[in-house]
Protein backbone atom coordinates (compact mmCIF):
# COMPACT_ATOMS: atom_id res chain seq x y z
CA UNK A 1 0.00 0.00 0.00
CA UNK A 2 1.52 3.46 -0.87
CA UNK A 3 1.91 5.86 1.35
CA UNK A 4 -1.44 8.04 -0.14
CA UNK A 5 -3.78 5.40 0.45
CA UNK A 6 -2.55 5.01 3.67
CA UNK A 7 -2.92 8.66 4.46
CA UNK A 8 -6.10 8.37 2.70
CA UNK A 9 -7.36 5.73 5.05
CA UNK A 10 -6.57 7.67 8.14
CA UNK A 11 -7.81 10.42 7.21
CA UNK A 12 -11.30 8.93 6.37
CA UNK A 13 -11.78 7.28 9.83
CA UNK A 14 -15.69 6.84 9.12
CA UNK A 15 -16.06 5.79 5.81
CA UNK A 16 -19.17 4.18 4.93
CA UNK A 17 -20.99 4.71 8.21
CA UNK A 18 -24.37 6.25 8.71
CA UNK A 19 -24.54 8.36 11.31
CA UNK A 20 -27.74 10.71 13.04
CA UNK A 21 -27.15 13.80 15.04
CA UNK A 22 -29.93 15.36 17.42
CA UNK A 23 -29.37 19.24 17.47
CA UNK A 24 -27.14 19.36 14.61
CA UNK A 25 -27.81 22.34 12.84
CA UNK A 26 -25.99 24.20 15.35
CA UNK A 27 -22.89 24.29 17.95
CA UNK A 28 -21.43 20.67 18.40
CA UNK A 29 -23.73 18.99 16.41
CA UNK A 30 -23.04 21.40 13.86
CA UNK A 31 -18.97 20.79 13.96
CA UNK A 32 -19.71 17.28 14.76
CA UNK A 33 -21.99 16.92 11.66
CA UNK A 34 -19.36 18.61 9.33
CA UNK A 35 -16.26 16.97 10.94
CA UNK A 36 -18.03 13.15 9.95
CA UNK A 37 -19.05 14.40 6.37
CA UNK A 38 -15.07 14.97 6.29
CA UNK A 39 -14.02 11.38 7.44
CA UNK A 40 -16.87 9.61 5.24
CA UNK A 41 -20.09 9.20 7.21
CA UNK A 42 -23.12 9.75 5.37
CA UNK A 43 -25.09 12.34 8.40
CA UNK A 44 -28.70 12.83 9.15
CA UNK A 45 -29.45 16.24 10.77
CA UNK A 46 -32.11 16.01 12.83
CA UNK A 47 -33.24 19.73 14.83
CA UNK A 48 -35.91 22.21 15.31
CA UNK A 49 -33.92 24.50 13.44
CA UNK A 50 -35.35 24.22 9.64
CA UNK A 51 -33.71 27.13 8.15
CA UNK A 52 -30.33 26.43 9.80
CA UNK A 53 -30.36 22.47 9.46
CA UNK A 54 -30.95 22.46 5.82
CA UNK A 55 -28.12 25.33 5.06
CA UNK A 56 -25.83 22.87 6.51
CA UNK A 57 -26.56 20.18 4.60
CA UNK A 58 -26.54 22.10 1.57
CA UNK A 59 -22.96 23.20 2.34
CA UNK A 60 -22.06 19.85 3.59
CA UNK A 61 -23.40 19.20 0.19
CA UNK A 62 -26.29 16.56 -0.89
CA UNK A 63 -24.34 13.80 -1.34
CA UNK A 64 -23.28 13.52 2.80
CA UNK A 65 -25.54 15.52 4.51
CA UNK A 66 -29.40 15.22 4.69
CA UNK A 67 -31.69 16.88 7.20
CA UNK A 68 -34.71 15.98 9.09
CA UNK A 69 -37.02 18.20 11.35
CA UNK A 70 -36.90 16.62 14.70
CA UNK A 71 -38.19 17.47 18.07
CA UNK A 72 -36.44 14.67 20.70
CA UNK A 73 -39.62 15.57 23.13
CA UNK A 74 -41.77 13.75 20.59
CA UNK A 75 -41.39 10.16 19.91
CA UNK A 76 -42.98 10.24 16.54
CA UNK A 77 -40.14 13.26 15.19
CA UNK A 78 -37.40 10.86 16.67
CA UNK A 79 -38.64 7.30 15.25
CA UNK A 80 -39.08 9.21 11.88
CA UNK A 81 -35.33 10.35 12.06
CA UNK A 82 -34.21 7.19 12.92
CA UNK A 83 -35.91 5.53 10.43
CA UNK A 84 -35.44 8.10 7.89
CA UNK A 85 -31.23 7.24 8.26
CA UNK A 86 -32.07 4.02 7.66
CA UNK A 87 -34.74 4.60 4.66
CA UNK A 88 -31.68 6.44 3.44
CA UNK A 89 -28.88 4.80 3.45
CA UNK A 90 -30.14 0.97 4.90
CA UNK A 91 -28.65 1.32 8.03
CA UNK A 92 -27.48 3.13 11.33
CA UNK A 93 -24.17 2.92 12.68
CA UNK A 94 -23.58 6.16 15.18
CA UNK A 95 -26.71 7.76 17.40
CA UNK A 96 -25.18 10.91 18.60
CA UNK A 97 -27.81 12.00 21.06
CA UNK A 98 -26.87 15.81 21.18
CA UNK A 99 -29.76 18.06 21.31
CA UNK A 100 -30.06 19.80 24.08
CA UNK A 101 -31.46 23.18 25.77
CA UNK A 102 -30.48 24.68 29.23
CA UNK A 103 -32.55 26.59 32.06
CA UNK A 104 -33.78 29.98 31.54
CA UNK A 105 -32.69 33.28 33.12
CA UNK A 106 -35.48 32.86 35.78
CA UNK A 107 -34.85 29.39 36.89
CA UNK A 108 -31.60 29.69 38.44
CA UNK A 109 -31.70 27.89 41.91
CA UNK A 110 -33.82 26.68 45.16
CA UNK A 111 -34.36 29.54 46.87
CA UNK A 112 -36.28 33.47 46.67
CA UNK A 113 -38.86 31.90 43.50
CA UNK A 114 -35.97 30.79 41.57
CA UNK A 115 -36.48 27.50 39.22
CA UNK A 116 -40.44 26.85 38.55
CA UNK A 117 -41.74 23.12 37.93
CA UNK A 118 -42.51 24.00 34.65
CA UNK A 119 -39.13 25.34 33.72
CA UNK A 120 -37.64 22.04 35.30
CA UNK A 121 -39.80 19.95 33.60
CA UNK A 122 -38.40 21.68 29.97
CA UNK A 123 -35.12 21.37 30.47
CA UNK A 124 -35.09 17.10 31.50
CA UNK A 125 -37.72 17.03 28.44
CA UNK A 126 -35.20 17.89 25.75
CA UNK A 127 -32.13 16.45 27.84
CA UNK A 128 -33.42 13.16 29.31
CA UNK A 129 -36.53 12.39 27.44
CA UNK A 130 -34.66 13.26 24.27
CA UNK A 131 -31.85 10.89 25.00
CA UNK A 132 -33.59 8.23 26.21
CA UNK A 133 -36.18 8.14 22.89
CA UNK A 134 -32.61 8.37 20.66
CA UNK A 135 -31.11 5.69 22.62
CA UNK A 136 -34.39 3.45 22.26
CA UNK A 137 -34.58 3.91 18.59
CA UNK A 138 -31.43 4.06 17.82
CA UNK A 139 -30.95 0.30 19.78
CA UNK A 140 -33.96 -0.63 17.80
CA UNK A 141 -32.63 -0.94 14.76
CA UNK A 142 -28.60 -1.29 15.87
CA UNK A 143 -29.17 -4.15 18.04
CA UNK A 144 -30.72 -6.50 15.70
CA UNK A 145 -27.70 -5.35 13.30
CA UNK A 146 -25.11 -6.17 16.04
CA UNK A 147 -23.50 -2.91 16.14
CA UNK A 148 -23.75 0.15 16.59
CA UNK A 149 -22.26 2.99 18.80
CA UNK A 150 -24.28 5.69 20.69
CA UNK A 151 -22.91 8.25 21.92
CA UNK A 152 -24.74 11.09 24.34
CA UNK A 153 -23.36 14.69 24.94
CA UNK A 154 -23.35 14.82 28.60
CA UNK A 155 -21.06 17.99 30.32
CA UNK A 156 -18.92 18.90 33.43
CA UNK A 157 -21.75 19.45 35.44
CA UNK A 158 -22.85 15.82 35.04
CA UNK A 159 -20.51 15.06 37.88
CA UNK A 160 -20.06 18.33 40.02
CA UNK A 161 -22.46 20.00 41.36
CA UNK A 162 -22.99 23.77 41.84
CA UNK A 163 -21.99 24.45 38.52
CA UNK A 164 -25.46 24.42 36.91
CA UNK A 165 -28.72 25.59 37.71
CA UNK A 166 -30.94 22.31 38.93
CA UNK A 167 -32.75 21.32 35.68
CA UNK A 168 -29.22 21.04 34.02
CA UNK A 169 -27.10 19.80 36.44
CA UNK A 170 -29.77 17.00 37.16
CA UNK A 171 -30.23 16.56 33.39
CA UNK A 172 -26.80 16.09 32.61
CA UNK A 173 -26.33 13.25 36.03
CA UNK A 174 -29.37 11.37 34.50
CA UNK A 175 -28.05 11.10 31.14
CA UNK A 176 -25.11 9.48 32.36
CA UNK A 177 -27.61 6.72 34.40
CA UNK A 178 -29.28 6.55 30.79
CA UNK A 179 -25.89 5.29 29.37
CA UNK A 180 -24.99 2.96 31.70
CA UNK A 181 -28.44 1.36 31.45
CA UNK A 182 -27.74 1.16 27.62
CA UNK A 183 -24.34 -0.04 27.86
CA UNK A 184 -25.21 -2.84 30.16
CA UNK A 185 -27.83 -4.09 28.31
CA UNK A 186 -26.94 -3.26 24.75
CA UNK A 187 -23.19 -4.65 24.98
CA UNK A 188 -24.50 -8.30 24.02
CA UNK A 189 -25.57 -7.10 20.97
CA UNK A 190 -22.87 -5.27 19.63
CA UNK A 191 -24.10 -1.83 20.55
CA UNK A 192 -21.48 0.35 22.69
CA UNK A 193 -22.92 3.21 24.61
CA UNK A 194 -20.84 6.61 26.28
CA UNK A 195 -21.20 10.61 27.02
CA UNK A 196 -18.97 12.79 26.09
CA UNK A 197 -18.71 15.56 28.82
CA UNK A 198 -17.61 18.68 27.78
CA UNK A 199 -16.51 21.58 30.10
CA UNK A 200 -17.64 25.33 29.20
CA UNK A 201 -17.44 25.68 25.34
CA UNK A 202 -18.73 28.83 23.55
CA UNK A 203 -22.19 27.73 21.34
CA UNK A 204 -25.56 29.32 20.89
CA UNK A 205 -26.81 27.39 24.18
CA UNK A 206 -23.98 28.58 26.56
CA UNK A 207 -23.93 31.79 25.22
CA UNK A 208 -27.69 31.76 25.02
CA UNK A 209 -27.85 31.02 28.74
CA UNK A 210 -25.38 33.28 30.17
CA UNK A 211 -26.06 35.98 28.30
CA UNK A 212 -22.76 36.73 26.95
CA UNK A 213 -20.87 37.09 22.96
CA UNK A 214 -18.76 33.94 21.98
CA UNK A 215 -15.81 36.30 23.28
CA UNK A 216 -17.66 36.59 26.58
CA UNK A 217 -18.33 33.29 27.49
CA UNK A 218 -14.57 31.93 26.76
CA UNK A 219 -13.33 34.55 28.80
CA UNK A 220 -15.46 33.15 31.83
CA UNK A 221 -14.28 29.70 30.95
CA UNK A 222 -10.22 30.50 30.95
CA UNK A 223 -11.10 32.48 34.35
CA UNK A 224 -11.65 29.13 35.98
CA UNK A 225 -9.35 26.47 33.56
CA UNK A 226 -7.17 24.02 35.04
CA UNK A 227 -5.64 24.11 31.59
CA UNK A 228 -3.92 27.41 30.74
CA UNK A 229 -3.19 28.41 27.19
CA UNK A 230 -6.01 26.06 25.28
CA UNK A 231 -9.41 27.65 24.64
CA UNK A 232 -11.95 25.05 24.60
CA UNK A 233 -14.03 24.90 21.13
CA UNK A 234 -17.07 23.36 19.68
CA UNK A 235 -14.71 21.30 16.94
CA UNK A 236 -12.48 19.79 20.02
CA UNK A 237 -16.15 18.36 21.48
CA UNK A 238 -16.27 16.92 17.39
CA UNK A 239 -13.27 15.13 17.59
CA UNK A 240 -13.56 13.19 20.77
CA UNK A 241 -17.32 12.28 19.71
CA UNK A 242 -15.68 11.03 16.06
CA UNK A 243 -13.51 8.85 18.30
CA UNK A 244 -16.37 7.56 20.18
CA UNK A 245 -18.27 7.01 17.22
CA UNK A 246 -15.26 5.16 15.24
CA UNK A 247 -13.81 1.87 15.18
CA UNK A 248 -10.98 3.04 16.87
CA UNK A 249 -12.88 2.88 20.30
CA UNK A 250 -14.53 -0.48 19.28
CA UNK A 251 -14.01 -1.78 23.18
CA UNK A 252 -14.98 1.68 24.83
CA UNK A 253 -18.16 1.20 26.20
CA UNK A 254 -20.00 2.59 29.50
CA UNK A 255 -17.45 6.00 29.76
CA UNK A 256 -18.20 9.29 30.36
CA UNK A 257 -15.47 11.16 27.92
CA UNK A 258 -14.54 14.22 29.77
CA UNK A 259 -13.28 16.82 27.31
CA UNK A 260 -12.85 19.81 30.45
CA UNK A 261 -8.30 20.16 30.75
CA UNK A 262 -8.34 18.34 34.03
CA UNK A 263 -11.09 21.24 35.90
CA UNK A 264 -13.26 18.16 37.58
CA UNK A 265 -10.02 16.83 39.00
CA UNK A 266 -9.32 19.98 40.86
CA UNK A 267 -12.44 21.56 41.65
CA UNK A 268 -14.48 20.89 44.55
CA UNK A 269 -17.84 22.61 45.11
Amino acid sequence: MGSASVLSSVARRLEGKVALITGGATGIGQSTAKLFARHGARVVIADVQDDKGQALCAAIGPAAASYVHCDVTNESDVERAVDTAVSLHGKLDIMFNNAGRGDSAADRGFLNNGTTAAGFERVMAVNVTGVFLGTKHAARVMAPAGRGSIVTTASTASVIGGLAPPGYACSKHAVLGLMRTAAAELGKFGVRANCVSPHLVATPLTTGSFRESEEGVEKMAEVGANLKGVTLKAEDIAEAVLFLGSDESKYVSGINLLVDGGFTITKSL
